[in-house]
């Protein structure tokens, strides 16, 4: 059994809070993106390492790759799943990752998208990836950073 100490929603995928306080307040020591196109991205891949802190290892895997090979991870590798989008953790979840909770740190604002919390916006088919989460008993939480309290989740399905 991979031992996953937490998947995260940002659409950032490794930045400064997900390398400084995030990785440092989990213990992790392999952060994982679990992507498709960032999976295929070099430079992408070059920029985010360089953001990842020295004690984590990295890897970029498709979604598919990730639901195949994380159950041959060793016991010793802590890790944190950084996905883009609830979509990506529900095929995840569906393809028998263990993910239990997932933290919904920060997606943008774009065309078709509701705010639903201070760094959360999302649109019908988040929305629906999120009920389908809850449903497969998969723990929710909005919360931006380790130190700061959560949010109401019930605000994403209003």
């Amino acid at each position: 059994m991979p031992n996953i100490v937490l998947t995260r929603i940002d659409n950032r995928l490794i930045h400064g809070q997900v390398a400084t306080q995030w990785c440092g307040s989990i213990g992790a020591n392999l952060i994982l993106v679990a992507n498709d196109v960032v999976a295929e991205d070099k430079l992408r891949q070059g920029l985010m390492d360089m953001c990842a802190p020295s004690y984590a290892a990295t890897r970029y895997w498709t979604i598919d790759k990730t639901i195949s090979t994380i159950h041959k991870a060793s016991a010793k590798q802590l890790i944190f799943i950084v996905c883009e989008n609830p979509s990506d953790v529900l095929r995840l979840v569906e393809g028998g990752v263990p993910i239990k909770k997932v933290n919904i740190g920060n997606m943008h604002m774009a065309e078709g998208k509701r705010q639903v919390a201070g760094s959360v916006a999302v649109d019908d088919k988040d929305v629906a990836a999120f009920k389908k989460l809850k449903e497969l008993g998969v723990e929710l939480e909005i919360r931006r950073v380790p130190t700061e309290g959560t949010e109401n989740i019930e605000k994403i399905f209003k």
